[in-house]
């Protein structure tokens, strides 16, 4: 099992969150609102990937900014 850096991070800050909520609540419900911190940051950053993933599609033009389509800039390969 391969973590990432900010995964790594992630699991920290929720391991923190729910150590710090185990002084005011039950240790069962700070477990079950981590849990679901996490999945949920998880499911919001996955979300927000596929929606850049999809807006940019192959790439971005270097010279003019352009969203590049099928391996060509509509702007710079028309001239």
């Amino acid at each position: 099992m391969k973590f990432e850096k900010r995964e790594i991070l992630l699991i920290v800050g929720v391991l923190f969150l729910m150590i710090g909520m185990m002084s005011v609540l039950a240790p069962i419900y700070a477990l079950v609102i981590a849990i679901l911190v996490y999945f949920g940051i998880k499911v919001f950053v996955g979300r927000k990937k596929r929606q850049i993933q999809k807006e940019i599609g192959q790439g971005i033009c270097a010279v003019c900014g352009e969203k590049i389509s099928d391996g060509k800039c509509p702007k710079c390969d028309l001239q």
